[in-house]
């Protein structure tokens, strides 16, 4: 392509997006942080980076992340050929979780204790409010929004899927498993489609994310109705999903997320 033309000017600019992505998450002064540079800079890396530039669109800057692993909770479904199913979500809850470092065994530990209710009717970091039933007491476990999914049908798995997202982790679900069986979407495009969230506080509020906005004629319907509508600001949810139709699995990672779904045949 000749030299400073749009089309060279657009891949630069597309190229130097993903560069800053990765600058802000992950680079400092590496006496004070673990600066992943092996893995910046490895051909896979680069590889996986380049094929996510559309050569003649602009990316939308919301949806440009950092590109390695996220901080984030994880999820992961898995289904073998036998039909054994694995739905599996896990967390450190917020990022670095309680930046304690378990000494000699160089892992972190959570901050889950952020999902009990301290004191009843106070929000958590999520803005979620509970009551005594929630209340901190030794030897109790905490109250968590994170929902690993295995649906069967005849005793056979039919759908593993689960999420990140915090308290948008189940509602995120019931609304791919709504669009998969009330609606009957495909696949992807129920995974791809608008998601909302209300969790009762804040009053009459309901969220959505820039993936996929709350605008036109709902929008205006729930503001008459007397409701508040905010971008949340993050994703709602990164849904990994496997469904299986008799003995053929299909897959489908969130768009908003950074996941992959494989079919992996022997």
């Amino acid at each position: 392509m000749p030299l400073n033309s749009a089309r060279y000017i657009h891949l630069l600019a597309e190229i130097e997006k993903r560069v800053f992505a990765d600058r802000a998450d992950y680079l400092g002064d590496p006496d004070f942080t673990n600066v992943p540079e092996a893995q910046l800079i490895a051909p896979d890396y680069l590889q996986k980076r380049a094929a996510e530039i559309n050569p003649t669109a602009i990316s939308p800057t919301e949806k440009v992340r950092p590109g390695l692993e996220t901080h984030q909770t994880t999820h992961f479904s898995i289904v073998d050929a036998a039909g054994n199913a694995v739905s599996n979500t896990y967390t450190l809850n917020w990022d670095f979780g309680s930046g304690v470092v378990v000494k000699g065994a160089g892992f972190l530990l959570n901050d889950e204790m952020d999902d009990f209710s301290a004191k009843p009717g106070v929000a958590n970091a999520f803005g979620v409010v509970g009551s005594d039933a929630n209340a901190i007491e030794p030897g109790k476990r905490m109250l968590s929004s994170m929902s690993p999914t295995i649906i069967t049908r005849d005793g056979d798995v039919t759908l593993v899927i689960g999420t990140p997202g915090g308290s948008r982790i189940f509602t995120s679900i019931f609304q791919v498993i709504n669009n998969l069986y009330d609606y009957h979407l495909p696949l992807a495009q129920a995974v791809a489609a608008q998601r909302v969230h209300h969790q009762l506080l804040p009053k009459d509020t309901v969220y959505y994310d820039s993936f996929a906005p709350l605008t036109g004629k709902p929008a205006d319907e729930l503001k008459a109705m007397g409701y508040t509508l905010e971008d949340q600001g993050w994703n709602m949810g990164d849904i990994q999903v496997i469904r299986i139709d008799g003995r053929t699995p299909e897959t489908a990672s969130d768009p908003r997320g950074r996941g992959v779904g494989l079919v992996v045949k022997k």
